[in-house]
Formats: structure tokens, C-alpha cells, sequence
């Protein structure tokens, strides 16, 4: 493995059991996986997607912390719910988090990996070297 790729795990069963990685530094890129509303200490998801979008972006601020980033270092982001009809019921959480970044967005609808999760967070950033 390169030097300058490093892997970063939140420890997650999902992780292991899948075989991928919370977070991947590659040289000045970060590359996050997809974040649940799973609180990752507790293994508890709430059943509430704005619940769940706050939670989502306290695990990817916890991968970017470990990277050595931050939210401000985000260029992009993806949005991926089962229902888009609770995209709209988001937005002040997406705003408070990224409302100043400002980065390339997309939202996608698609079926998650269980049927609690009702939205799912994956950003890519670049650290300031």
C-alpha cells in the first residue's frame, strides 16, 4: 500500500462485514463513504431522516477530522434517500453543515441497505497541504 493512501474506519460492523473503508486519504483527496444516521457508538439509528441527516454529518465530520480535514474542505457531495419527498425535510441540516461550502451536489433516490435508513451521505474533500 502507498504511502500516501490511508485508510480511516469509524468501526462500524457495516465495515468489516462489506469490506470497504469510512474514509480513504489518497495523496490530497478524501474520499468518504456513504454515512448513515447510525450513531456509531451506541449502534442506534433514529427513526427520523432529519434525525438522522445531523447524524450523518457528525460521522463524516468524525472521518474528515481523522483525515485531517474538515467540513470546510468538502467539494463534493451526494445525497441518496429511498423517498425523495423527505429530501426537502433536510435542507436546514444540509444548510447548517454545508451552507457555506457550498460544493457540487447531487441527491439520488435509491433503495438503502435496510429499511430504517432514510438517507445516506457520501462526501469527497481536499486537504489544504
Amino acid at each position: 500500500m502507498s504511502s500516501s493512501r490511508k485508510l480511516i474506519s469509524s468501526h462500524s460492523p457495516f465495515e468489516a462485514q462489506i469490506g470497504y473503508s469510512r474514509a480513504v486519504v489518497h495523496g490530497d483527496m478524501v474520499f468518504v463513504s456513504g454515512c448513515t444516521g447510525y450513531d456509531y457508538k451506541t449502534g442506534l439509528i433514529s427513526p427520523n431522516v432529519v434525525d438522522q441527516a445531523e447524524q450523518c454529518f457528525q460521522n463524516i465530520a468524525a472521518a474528515l477530522a481523522e483525515a485531517g480535514a474538515e467540513i470546510k474542505d468538502v467539494v463534493r457531495v451526494r445525497y441518496m434517500l429511498p423517498d425523495r419527498k423527505d429530501f426537502e425535510s433536510t435542507w436546514p441540516v444540509l444548510q447548517k453543515w454545508l451552507g457555506d461550502v457550498r460544493p457540487a451536489a447531487t441527491m439520488i433516490q435509491a433503495g438503502l441497505m435496510e429499511e430504517v435508513m432514510k438517507i445516506e451521505v457520501e462526501v469527497t474533500a481536499k486537504l489544504d497541504k
